[in-house]
């Protein structure tokens, strides 16, 4: 039996993020492309293109472990700008936080499957085991890298080098190093690297013609010369 639960009661929210009311995630069984077990220990959980896993100031009961998919954290400033903190691609796993409460929101970017383990459930199985916490340290050991890198991209003076950047550790975490298949819009890179859509758009146009990259399509990135990308960024 699955149960469906929605995070958009709020109409001010939903209205000020410009998307309809709708159920943000669905618990379910493992479809044939979920590998078997993947879900072990946890819950398994659809998210639909664009909704919402969980709010920014929401309770934090769980934390999660992309199975397929990608997921997005951002957060919404007062003024309606939308600055994105990390994507997560599948193996990451995301949602650590320190006092009780997300600080900022996380989305599926497509069709998602994420694994939600609940806080309470790890706690009782780290004190039967010995080898858990360790693990669950190192789990958000490298969600704070990832913020601290995030950090040191937004520090980088030029979009040529935050673009660079971005498409070296997206062939890092891919499986493909050759060709990235980038699943996030445009508009979701330069919420990512805090430029506008255009800019970004000419920068990977400038970035082809200086044969770095070719983009056979808007969504997949053949990298052409990673040694000059990685020097790029740097």
């Amino acid at each position: 039996m699955s149960a469906t639960f929605s995070a958009f009661s709020d109409p001010a929210f939903s209205m000020r993020r410009a998307v309809p009311t709708r159920p943000s995630w669905m618990a379910t069984s493992a479809p044939e492309k979920i590998p078997a077990g993947a879900a072990s220990g946890g819950q398994l959980l659809h998210v639909a293109p664009d909704a919402e896993l969980y709010a920014d100031g929401a309770e934090s009961v769980s934390f999660y472990k992309v199975v397929s998919g990608l997921v997005r954290t951002c957060k919404f400033r007062s003024d309606g700008r939308r600055q994105i903190d990390a994507f997560y691609l599948p193996g990451d796993s995301f949602g650590f936080e320190d006092g009780g409460r997300h600080r900022l929101s996380a989305e599926a970017v497509c069709e998602t499957y994420v694994v939600a383990y609940r806080w309470r459930g790890a706690e009782a199985l780290s004190a039967g085991d010995a080898a858990l916490a360790p693990q669950l340290l190192s789990l958000a050991l490298q969600g704070m890298r990832r913020a601290q890198d995030h950090a040191l991209l937004l520090g980088r003076r030029s979009a040529s080098q935050k673009v660079a950047a971005f498409l070296t550790d997206m062939i890092d975490r891919s499986v493909n190093d050759e060709v990235i298949e980038l699943a996030m819009s445009r508009q979701d890179i330069a919420d990512y690297l805090g430029l506008t859509i255009e800019t970004v758009s000419r920068t990977l146009s400038q970035l082809e013609r200086d044969e770095m990259i070719a983009l056979p399509s808007a969504r997949r990135v053949r990298v052409q010369d990673r040694l000059g990308l990685r020097h790029l960024s740097s």
